[in-house]
């Protein structure tokens, strides 16, 4: 079947700027002089507001790993609220959606609506267990190909229906009634995108949780994707984040817990 999806893909499509001309200007209006050694802005501006909470502009100067190693050690985990960065995942299932959406503190959330979408094409994301295993794959192709036929022909049946029931209904409004109604045969297999928009803080906890060696397969393939991309982004925010093997499986470890 060539709808299987077998990965999530993340997208790093937005992330923070620092506006130095205006930082520059807060510093002069208040006669403090402000120096570190990141070049990152959500470091520089995670370590900024910081520092606003005791005016320790100047004083007791570290540096920018050192800060923030003090902040995260110390729990004061708002202070990481103020680096953002924004993401397209697609190649994930609504089951994983039903998971990842529980994480709303600190995440901006658009997803792919499945009422205005046609899903006469859509693709499946199959289980990571059933990867590997030919005889449980084909049972899991055979459910699917079932349900995707369904909605295809429940699309087509209730198009009928809907020209014949609603007739002065608006070709936008009618797609989507019966979008809305077909979509309830189709499984969470279904593979669905979505935007995402965090704080760094929302991060550390959904990569802390979900790339448990006992969270959910997919979203813990996902929540490593995420640890190697914000890593990279930002090494003194999440230096306390490692990935690890352990029994054949990678995890998320995280040494300063629920920041």
């Amino acid at each position: 079947m060539e709808r299987i999806v077998t990965k999530p893909s993340v997208y790093l499509v937005g992330k923070q700027t620092l506006n130095a001309e205006d930082m520059k200007r807060f510093l002069d209006d208040e006669g403090v002089v402000f120096e570190t050694d990141t070049d990152r802005p959500p470091e520089v501006l995670a370590e900024a507001a910081g520092r606003i909470c005791y005016m320790s502009y100047g004083k007791g100067r570290k540096t920018n790993a050192e800060y923030l190693d003090r902040i995260i050690s110390s729990h004061h985990g708002s202070v990481l609220e103020h680096a953002v960065w924004n993401f397209v995942v697609t190649g994930i299932s609504r089951s994983l959606t039903h998971e990842l959406i529980r994480h709303r503190a600190g995440v901006g959330v658009s997803q792919l609506s499945q009422r205005y979408v046609d899903e006469s094409d859509a693709r499946y994301v199959v289980p990571p267990l059933y990867r590997d295993n030919p005889e449980l794959k084909g049972k899991w192709e055979n459910s699917i190909n079932a349900a995707h036929e369904a909605y295809v022909d429940l699309v087509n049946a209730t198009s009928e229906h809907i020209k014949k029931t609603h007739p002065d209904l608006k070709g936008t409004d009618r797609r989507k009634l019966v979008r809305q109604s077909a979509r309830s045969v189709l499984p969470n297999a279904c593979e669905t995108k979505v935007f995402l928009t965090m704080n760094a803080r929302a991060i550390r906890h959904i990569i802390e949780m979900r790339g448990s060696a006992h969270a959910d397969t997919e979203i813990r393939e996902l929540a490593l994707q995420l640890a190697k991309i914000v890593k990279a982004e930002s090494p003194n925010i999440f230096a306390d984040v490692e990935i690890t093997t352990e029994d054949g499986i990678e995890t998320v470890n995280v040494t300063h817990s629920k920041v």
